[in-house]
């Protein structure tokens, strides 16, 4: 009898336990050995492991069933971080995918080199400052004979070795994605690709386009645009039709501009006119107009001013706080939520700081050079906020590059001048920069 109910008890558990699967109870009851004395971290991180499994092994059950959809709640989206995406050209083009469209021989080629030529070289553009990165020019309607002419007449022998040109790629549905990938994997620091024209890399399809199908083209573009987190931008057409609102003139469906990012519409009243606009509509900036004009001598576009509009993103004046807390005489810190506030006298929950904190990281990044994480340890969550190093280039640099670039805008036109002064002051600059970069990354690595 009492063989029996031994077996009996082996083949059907009762109790909660009968719907346990007899494998988890090594991770339920690990077998540590008599002398093992774990310490409260060492306690804490094995059941930080094991919820984690866990929950890794119910979403895996949840994701295998065919029914299943990705959810996220309220609480789970705002305990995520996002990276920051700093623009490219400050207040003008920021990582995504944009058409710029405007009619036949307005300009956009020109508009092109010079956004490739100042991203390329890290050299601002107009008044707004430009994050340096490879760049990769389709001009897909150009030769290189072309391409030569153009960009010794807008910036003469002042080359840029991270600026790339393309005359030929394959179409979107016979492998250019792929090359562009090549390309990245090549040029990893790569920031921007422009593709002059859409039209060139899209299949014939005839005289019809469909929405659908505008929408899936850039919505292939646009997937690879934000994996790589580079800017892509698409030169288009606009339609011959008029319209009161510039951007139902980008010739094709509202699938272009619906899928991508935003879109910059470049237009002259009157084609034989120095000046133009540019208006700009997108996810990640505010509407705006920016008023140009053609250099006569270099055929560049020559900034006049802009138009924004009325709407702007509130303060957030915790934000701000802790970008002006964090700086070149204290490059980092780590503590608790509860510990930040008092250091700065905020009024604000532990809890509600973190929330705030991880919506606004990339606010932090963009506007502060502030990288914020966080980590939770058996005691508490810890922030951690640092300094990013950033070159800074103050006018004097500038006023440097002109006399180097284009003695003829001075009255200082001897070379022996220009090399026996203006180098070394260079020099000096280009080696105080490296310096505190260099001091900013030491003081960021030793918090970490």
């Amino acid at each position: 009898m009492t063989e029996e109910r031994k077996m009996t008890a082996l083949d059907a558990p009762v109790g909660a336990g009968a719907e346990q699967p007899c494998e988890l109870s090594s991770l339920i009851i690990p077998e540590y050995g008599e002398n093992f004395n774990p310490s409260d971290e060492e306690m804490f991180e094995a059941q930080m492991q094991y919820e984690q499994e866990m929950q890794a092994q119910a979403k895996a059950e949840r994701e295998a069933a065919p029914d299943f959809m990705q959810t996220v709640s309220m609480p789970e989206l705002y305990e995520m971080v996002y990276p920051g995406k700093p623009p490219v050209i400050d207040n003008f083009l920021y990582p995504g995918t944009y058409l710029f469209v405007g009619a036949p021989k307005v300009g956009k080629s020109f508009m092109m080199g010079q956004i490739a030529y100042h991203v390329s070289s890290g050299t601002p553009m107009w008044n707004y400052a430009v994050r340096k990165g490879t760049v990769l020019y389709l001009a897909l309607e150009d030769d290189y004979r072309r391409l030569q002419e153009r960009l010794y007449r807008m910036f003469g022998t002042e080359a840029t070795p991270d600026l790339f040109f393309s005359v030929a790629s394959r179409s979107l549905n016979d492998g250019l994605l792929d090359q562009l990938n090549a390309f990245m994997n090549e040029h990893p620091e790569t920031s921007l690709v422009i593709i002059d024209t859409l039209q060139k890399v899209r299949e014939a399809e005839g005289e019809t386009y469909s929405y659908a199908r505008d929408y899936e083209i850039i919505a292939e573009l646009k997937a690879f645009a934000d994996r790589t987190g580079i800017c892509l931008i698409l030169v288009h057409h606009t339609r011959k039709q008029k319209s009161d609102d510039s951007f139902d003139r980008i010739s094709g469906t509202n699938g272009l501009l619906g899928a991508a990012d935003g879109a910059f519409v470049m237009y002259k009243n009157s084609r034989i006119e120095d000046d133009a606009t540019i208006e700009v509509s997108g996810r990640d900036q505010p509407d705006k107009k920016y008023k140009l004009t053609r250099n006569k001598e270099t055929l560049c576009w020559d900034f006049k001013g802009e138009d924004s509009s009325d709407f702007s993103e509130p303060p957030e004046p915790v934000i701000e706080a802790i970008g002006k807390f964090i700086s070149e005489d204290n490059p980092s810190w780590e503590g608790t939520a509860t510990e930040l506030i008092e250091k700065l006298a905020l009024d604000i929950k532990p809890n509600a700081l973190s929330l705030k904190l991880n919506v606004n990281a990339g606010k932090l990044y963009n506007l502060y050079f502030v990288q914020y994480s966080s980590k939770r340890t058996h005691k508490a969550k810890i922030i951690e906020a640092s300094l990013i190093c950033v070159v800074t280039f103050p006018p004097l640099f500038f006023i440097l590059l002109l006399l180097l670039e284009k003695p003829a805008c001075v009255d200082i036109s001897v070379k022996g001048f220009r090399v026996a002064v203006l180098a070394p002051l260079i020099l000096i600059f280009t080696y105080a920069t490296i310096s505190n970069c260099r001091r900013r990354m030491n003081a960021n690595s030793k918090a970490v």
